[in-house]
C-alpha cells in the first residue's frame, strides 16, 4: 500500500464520518423555526452534544489535512 492510497482512503473515511457527525447534531432546528418564529436559546454544549461537536472538528481537520497531503504528494 503506497502513500497515495493511504491518503485517499483516509480522505474517503473522514468525509463519510464528517457527514454522519454533522447530521447527528441537532442545533437550532426546532419545529417553530420552520414557521417563522425564531425561538433561539443560546446554551452551552454538554455531554454527548459536546463530544459530537469535538469529534466533528477533529474529523473535518483530518479530512482537510488528508486533502492537502494528496495535493502536495508528487504524482508518480
Amino acid at each position: 500500500m503506497n502513500l497515495g492510497t493511504l491518503f485517499q482512503s483516509l480522505t474517503f473515511i473522514s468525509a463519510i464520518l464528517s457527514v454522519l457527525l454533522i447530521l447527528l447534531q441537532q442545533r437550532g432546528a426546532s419545529l417553530g423555526a420552520g414557521f417563522g418564529s425564531s425561538g433561539e436559546l443560546y446554551t452551552t454544549r454538554r455531554g454527548l452534544e459536546r463530544s459530537l461537536y469535538n469529534a466533528t472538528i477533529i474529523c473535518v481537520s483530518v479530512f482537510i489535512l488528508s486533502i492537502l497531503c494528496l495535493l502536495l504528494l508528487p504524482i508518480a
